[in-house]
């Protein structure tokens, strides 16, 4: 890991830490795409779960409003500054956006990188027709 990639982390530490609210956002996340651009945010927590939003998904979709959402690389960090793995639902995301993505994620060392296929060995493809 470089210190562009442990930047990354801090980024995502800095805005939970700075926007962190009981009930409402409890983990942040920073994602860098290959134009070397980054962005941070939180996640949104709702009464009803189903409707809450994780931080990377927040993130890859401020990347995409702003037209660049090829992802090189994505973190995500709960509200002590922890990196933790994304959920499912944001593997399956990371991977439409960017299957070539890395993703920071915690190990037995510290952090590490790892390609966003090993951690969604079987995609979900879709529809055949799509």
């Amino acid at each position: 890991m470089n210190d562009v990639d442990k930047r990354l982390i801090q980024s995502a530490r800095e805005i939970i830490k700075s926007r962190f609210k009981e009930n409402y956002h409890h983990a942040g996340a920073a994602l860098r795409t290959k134009t070397g651009k980054e962005y941070s945010a939180v996640h949104l927590e709702a009464n009803v779960g189903r409707i809450a939003v994780c931080a990377e998904a927040i993130a890859i979709g401020m990347a995409a409003v702003d037209g660049d959402s090829d992802i090189e690389i994505i973190v995500a960090v709960d509200r002590l500054g922890n990196v933790i793995s994304p959920c499912g639902m944001c593997r399956e995301l990371i991977s439409d956006y960017a299957p070539d993505a890395k993703v920071i994620v915690p190990s037995g060392q510290g952090e590490a990188i790892v390609p966003i296929a090993e951690l969604l060995p079987i995609k979900y493809e879709g529809h055949p027709n799509r």
